[in-house]
């Protein structure tokens, strides 16, 4: 995964210099805002690796969602987030070297609040990753039954299913809304603190490698998508999902009762992203070995402010 989502290329953009040829940091709020990047070629170039990485993860996750329940197994938990760790790293890898390996709506907040993308490039590529989830929910939608689309209602994100119509309206299972709001908070910011952060310091990650740094955001992916559905077990909820955009795919595609809470799986991501830029304003400044974070939110709103 890039350090800087396809900036690593372009990272001469992120600075004007003087007639010394000296680089500074961006000064006008344009500049901040990155607003040029909003008709760069480049990075929209590289938003349609993001739109189609999104759109194979939708549809490899939720066909791996369906075929992992439909296999005769005791425990498809397993099996799914093993999987899960295998095609989060396969596509990292395949679309870091073109956009910075995002595929995901966190990621490319996070980026934008820490000031490592600028924020129109992370309004393109967010508006990509939710087209993309779309076109990765329609592909499932042409391959799949009906039935199955129903059974598991296209893969997407759910907190409860109807299972039945009782006497005083549809009788549903699944899990509480405070209690998936929390799932998703928590399980959000520890896939930031844990994995994405060593992609975010380039130091460690041109220690480590991509190959060992996407395996990295993998398997913690792998391993929150167990813990979630392993510790609620409760049937109707498909557990934490940590990317807005593979579940508006199916909620747009499906719809019916995967709106029902849809907001808990962009709430609780964006609180996570907020409070995961926080924890990066207080580590002591020896400790903070990133370098190169021209858009920081922080210095943004106080050029607009002060």
């Amino acid at each position: 995964m890039a350090r800087n989502g396809r900036i690593g290329e372009d990272e001469e953009n992120l600075y004007h210099k003087d007639e010394d040829g000296k680089k500074h940091s961006p000064t006008t709020l344009s500049e901040r805002f990155g607003l040029e990047e909003l008709f760069s070629l480049k990075v929209w170039q590289a938003s349609v690796a993001e739109l189609l990485g999104t759109a194979i993860l939708v549809f490899a996750l939720d066909t791996l969602v369906i075929s992992s329940y439909e296999t005769d197994t005791k425990t498809p938990n397993l099996v799914m987030s093993f999987f899960v760790f295998l095609s989060v790293t396969v596509l990292l890898l395949a679309t870091s070297p073109i956009s910075g390996g995002h595929i995901n709506p966190v990621i490319t907040f996070s980026a934008a609040l820490i000031g490592l993308i600028s924020l129109s490039r992370a309004a393109v590529y967010i508006l990509a990753q939710c087209v993309g989830g779309v076109l990765g929910a329609l592909a499932l939608k042409a391959v799949v039954s009906g039935t199955i689309q129903h059974t598991f209602s296209l893969g997407g994100c759910t907190l409860n299913v109807i299972i039945a119509e009782g006497p005083n309206g549809p009788i549903t299972m699944g899990l509480e809304t405070s209690q998936a709001l929390w799932l998703e908070i928590i399980c959000t910011f520890v896939f930031l603190f844990a994995s994405i952060w060593i992609a975010f310091d380039h130091r460690q990650a041109k220690a480590l490698g991509p190959v060992t740094v996407c395996s990295i955001i993998g398997a913690v992916v792998g391993l929150l998508v167990f813990v979630s559905t392993t510790l609620t077990t409760k049937k109707g909820y498909s557990g934490v999902g940590m990317n807005p955009a593979r579940c508006i795919g199916p909620a747009l595609v499906r719809g019916g009762h995967l709106w029902n809470g849809h907001w808990v799986f962009w709430a609780g991501p964006a609180i996570a992203c907020v409070a995961f830029y926080l924890y990066t304003r207080i580590i002591p400044r020896q400790h903070f070995h990133t370098t190169g974070y021209k858009y920081d939110l922080f210095t943004t709103l106080k050029a607009l402010f002060v």
